[in-house]
């Protein structure tokens, strides 16, 4: 089956509330009852940008995917936005070790595992209306785990 963008966008907006203590909004911003801040500055946004399948046909069980997501790190000054994109490179990116293999935030998926993660794409800080965000893209491979 293929990679169900919904179930791995959930589970990424999941690590990134729990990594940075800050909430995250799906396609919008947070809403005043979304843990763990709210619409408290700062918080962060995640889209889904799509996927690339690869790997056996769509009716096949087993499926792989290459699926990118934007997180817009959103803040009051351009000094609380960077800090609020350095929390979510962290929470993508950093190894539970120098030198290891194993990513130290896991992005648990359910009937699937995330094979390997990439910053794709990085915009820096833009500001409207005395808000600024920085953009970031993240590349996550993931594959079909059959549970």
């Amino acid at each position: 089956m293929p990679v169900s963008g919904r179930t791995a966008s959930l589970a990424v907006q999941t690590m990134l509330q729990t990594a940075t203590g800050r909430s995250c909004g799906y396609g919008t911003l947070p809403t005043t009852a979304s843990l763990p801040t709210g619409v408290t500055m700062p918080y962060s946004v995640l889209y889904e940008l799509g996927q690339t399948p690869s790997g056996p046909p769509f009716g096949d069980s087993a499926a792989d995917a290459r699926m990118l997501f934007q997180v817009s790190s959103v803040g009051s000054t351009a000094e609380q936005a960077s800090l609020m994109a350095d929390k979510v490179r962290t929470a993508f990116m950093a190894k539970a070790a120098p030198g290891s293999a194993v990513f130290a935030t896991p992005i648990p998926i359910p009937g699937y595992a995330v094979t390997d993660r990439e910053v794709d794409r990085e915009d820096g800080t833009t500001s409207a209306s005395s808000t600024y965000t920085y953009l970031q893209r993240f590349a996550l491979s993931i594959t079909t785990t059959g549970s």
